[in-house]
């Protein structure tokens, strides 16, 4: 049986022009090579599956062709490229930093970079992963790096920059190498499967593309797994059944029922969604995605960072033109508010039910708002009486034996009718407001603040009674009320409860314009108490002569 190459490597890159995604690097290293500006060491860094290592071979093998075509490219027929082709050459060495990452190993290639090639021009040194090599590996490797031999260059690839210290970066070249968009991975997909005889829909291309995040390398690994389950006709069901992806059709139904607010229906769709195996969370940060994609189809600028294949861009248009960018908006926001409380939620079906509720209830919302907003903005309409004949009604028996009143002409009538209402309407407001601004004395304050008093009794809150009852309350200019408190604590029980004595006074004296202020009026220091039983007494027989006539009668010793 023939063995079987997976098509990352049957279809892995082998001149610059065939890298995919990477342009902007490939022309540098190309121009490089041709101008003669080769660095003495390169760092490619970027996440998996995205060309460093196939790059670092590529240019390993274009520096060392003896006959580059006019395209910068290698020729594939001198002795270094064929030697380089059927993994023979000596001139390249690649070295795994995972499990190479000691001392021992750096110092082993160090003494390999003494000896010049013995074909070619240059020993190139590809080391991947570079940063799991140790802190002490890489201080073994730093003079090396910084002056090597003019025939050795180091190529180092890395998915973790941030872990290489300051050093060796300093001594690189360095690359960044970026995610390869859908689109990029779509067309070498459907490249893969026309040389491989291969029938493909482009959604099911496009669905693996996006899968992949980015990694070419991914995205052929699942076109091997689906072929496998397919056959040779890959079909956009046949890729969302193997890889267990939400089909579009369910975001596009449910967004229906969204917008006609038919709950039932959406929890219905929720249910059979969870009825084959899908996780709640992943329906609701999917269904997210699909309202960013309706809002990004509405403008034709920004249409072009949906990535999706022609045939669902049509379908994503055609459902953005049904929805409001302020519906769209208010989905997002409920959508993304339950993403973020899925996790911590204890019922987590319920969580998104809600959402999808709320979701329905978006269109509602939206049509009372609009048609408050245009009740708002709608012009007085101004009615022409004067053009239209004045319907005489009939008099009754008692207006006809009532005195007559001054009658006003049509001229006067129809001034008056023209005349909008918008002012009687202020000057309504005007006496409404007059009305709430009554005066009030001093005693009147008093008896109502007692009223508050008796209430705050009432209700037990008698800190607060106790508060108010300190002293009375005095009014000042304007309506200003002046209350004094003996201490902190009641300064801070008054200010606690200050608003609802406010709404009452205002609401009993109906005046709107009350202001209470509050002032510490610390108790008189030369008021003395009586504490001891003779003082105490005293202070009684000075109020009432009678007592100390019942003493004496009574023959009391109270120490007096």
């Amino acid at each position: 049986m023939e063995n079987f190459i997976v098509s990352a490597r049957k279809y892995r890159p082998a001149t610059f022009d065939t890298v995919v995604g990477q342009a902007a690097i490939t022309t540098t290293l190309k121009n490089a090579i041709k101008n003669k500006h080769l660095a003495q060491s390169y760092l490619f860094c970027g996440p998996r599956g995205v060309g460093k290592t196939t790059c670092a071979r590529i240019l390993a093998k274009t520096i060392n062709c003896s006959n580059l075509d006019a395209n910068t490219e290698a020729c594939n027929v001198c002795e270094s490229c064929v030697s380089f082709n059927n993994n023979q050459t000596l001139n390249i060495f690649e070295l795994d930093a995972a499990s190479n990452n000691s001392v021992e190993d750096i110092r082993g290639l160090v003494e390999q970079v003494r000896f010049a090639p013995h074909q070619g021009k240059y020993k190139i040194y590809i080391i991947d992963e570079v940063h799991m090599l140790s802190n002490a590996a890489f201080n073994a490797f730093l003079k090396t790096l910084e002056e090597p031999p003019s025939y050795a260059i180091f190529i180092l690839a890395t998915t973790e920059k941030h872990k290489i210290i300051p050093t060796i970066l300093s001594r690189c070249q360095i690359f960044d190498f970026n995610r390869i968009t859908v689109e990029d991975i779509a067309k070498h997909l459907s490249f893969v499967a026309n040389a491989e005889h291969i029938n493909a829909e482009p959604d099911a291309l496009h669905i693996i593309a996006q899968k992949a995040d980015g990694a070419l390398r991914d995205a052929l690994s699942i076109f091997d797994q689906i072929v496998s389950f397919a056959g040779n006709n890959i079909s956009y069901k046949a890729a969302i059944e193997n890889l267990n992806i939400l089909d579009y059709d369910y975001y596009f139904k449910i967004t229906d029922e969204v917008l006609n607010g038919n709950i039932s229906e959406a929890l219905m769709i929720f249910n059979t969604i969870l009825a084959n195996g899908f996780d709640g969370h992943n329906f609701i940060v999917g269904l997210s995605g699909h309202f960013r994609d309706l809002l990004v189809c509405r403008d034709a600028v920004t249409i072009s960072l949906l990535e999706v294949s022609d045939n669902i861009k049509e379908k994503y248009k055609k459902q953005a033109a049904l929805c409001s960018p302020a519906f769209i908006m208010e989905a997002l926001d409920i959508t993304n508010k339950c993403d973020i409380s899925y996790k911590i939620s204890k019922n987590q079906r319920l969580t998104v039910e809600l959402a999808l509720m709320k979701l329905c209830s978006i269109n509602t919302s939206v049509e009372k708002k609009t048609e408050v907003g245009s009740l708002a903005h709608k012009p007085l309409k101004v009615q022409e009486t004067a053009a239209t004949p004045v319907k005489q009604e009939k008099t009754t028996p008692i207006e006809t034996a009532l005195p007559k009143k001054e009658t006003v002409s049509a001229k006067a009538y129809s001034s008056i009718a023209l005349t909008p209402t918008k002012p009687v309407a202020k000057e309504a407001k005007m006496e409404a407001k007059e009305a709430l601004n009554n005066d009030f004395s001093q005693e009147e304050l008093i008896t109502v603040w007692n009223k508050f008093v008796a209430k705050m009794t009432g209700e037990k809150r008698m800190q607060l009674a106790s508060t108010l009852s300190t002293n009375e309350p005095v009014l000042k200019d304007s309506f200003a009320i002046e209350h004094a408190v003996t201490n902190k604590a009641q300064e801070e029980e008054f200010k606690k409860n200050k608003l609802e004595l406010l709404a009452f006074l205002q609401k009993e004296l109906q005046n709107t314009s009350i202001t209470i202020e509050i002032i510490i009026k610390e108790a008189d220091a030369t008021a003395k108490k009586a504490y001891t039983n003779k003082e105490k007494f005293k202070v009684m027989a000075e109020k009432n002569p009678a007592l100390e006539d019942l003493r004496k009668q009574l023959d009391l010793d109270i120490d007096y």
